[in-house]
């Protein structure tokens, strides 16, 4: 009797779950195993950026490098959800002034990061030998999947490290190209005035986005800043170093106006601070 019941409560559990699929109900989904520690999540794979406003971003890489630029993670423009890096390996600064130097010493005292730059800066900053590499134009460093290159901008460079005593000379200022395995070529200009050597920097290089200051005054404003893209032949230009001072005068907008005029084809990429792009 009791192998009798059994079965018809089979049957009627059978042909219930026939009448659920037959009116559109889900048939009963399986456990899903749960994701192994290591595999791939919604964002490995890509290069991200994250610009901290002004001439400052935190890059990471497919290969897990993580690689700050210019750091003054103080400036204005600086979003104030988000908590500074924890954790580096390379910190690359462009030249001497105060908002470009920003939070470097305390980042690489913080993070144990190696700071590249000009060979007069970096000896003025008083890193521990091990953390400081000095350099110039020319120089080519590896950091996990990212190739660093130096190159040079057009631009002055000093640095204060006690606003009461006169500034010193802090080397030629650079920019920087880093070339990422699995991902793009990046170009972070620094501050610069657009010259002709960008078309070496895209024949040897090729980059496919460019971080370009368009404030003017101190830098190229949209018009150079189009020009300079046209030289790099990138597809993709981020603007930064505008907006942060009244001086900084140049748009976006503009730099949008201004490739059109010339006919070029890059992308004008307007990033938010303190929001992780992919690149």
């Amino acid at each position: 009797m009791r192998n009798e019941l059994m079965a018809v409560a089979v049957g009627a559990l059978v042909a219930f779950t026939g009448v659920a699929r037959a009116q559109g109900a889900p048939a009963p989904v399986a456990a899903q195993k749960k994701p192994e520690a290591g595999k791939a999540t919604a964002t490995q794979g890509k290069t991200e950026a994250t610009w901290w406003g002004h001439a400052a971003f935190v890059l990471r890489t497919p290969g897990g490098a993580v690689i700050a630029i210019d750091p003054w993670l103080t400036n204005p423009k600086a979003p104030q959800d988000i908590p500074q890096p924890e954790a580096l390996d390379a910190i690359l600064v462009t030249h001497g002034h105060f908002d470009h130097v920003g939070e470097t010493k305390a980042l690489a005292q913080k993070t144990g990061a190696k700071v590249y730059g000009s060979f007069e800066l970096v000896s003025l900053l008083g890193l521990p030998e091990a953390q400081g590499v000095g350099a110039n134009p020319g120089g080519t460093f590896k950091v996990k999947d990212a190739t660093i290159h130096l190159v040079e901008a057009v631009h002055s460079s000093s640095y204060q490290s006690d606003p009461k005593q006169p500034a010193q000379y802090a080397g030629a200022p650079m920019g920087y190209v880093i070339e990422i395995e699995k991902g793009p070529t990046l170009y972070h200009a620094g501050d610069t005035g657009a010259f002709e050597s960008m078309a070496l920097i895209a024949t040897q290089f090729k980059p496919t986005v460019a971080m370009l200051p368009i404030g003017g005054h101190f830098t190229m404003g949209p018009a150079e800043a189009a020009q300079a893209a046209r030289l790099l032949k990138v597809q993709s230009v981020v603007p930064m170093h505008y907006g942060t001072f009244p001086l900084l005068q140049g748009t976006p907008e503009e730099l949008r106006g201004a490739v059109k005029k010339l006919r070029g084809s890059s992308k004008v990429v307007e990033l938010v601070p303190g929001k992780s792009t992919a690149l």
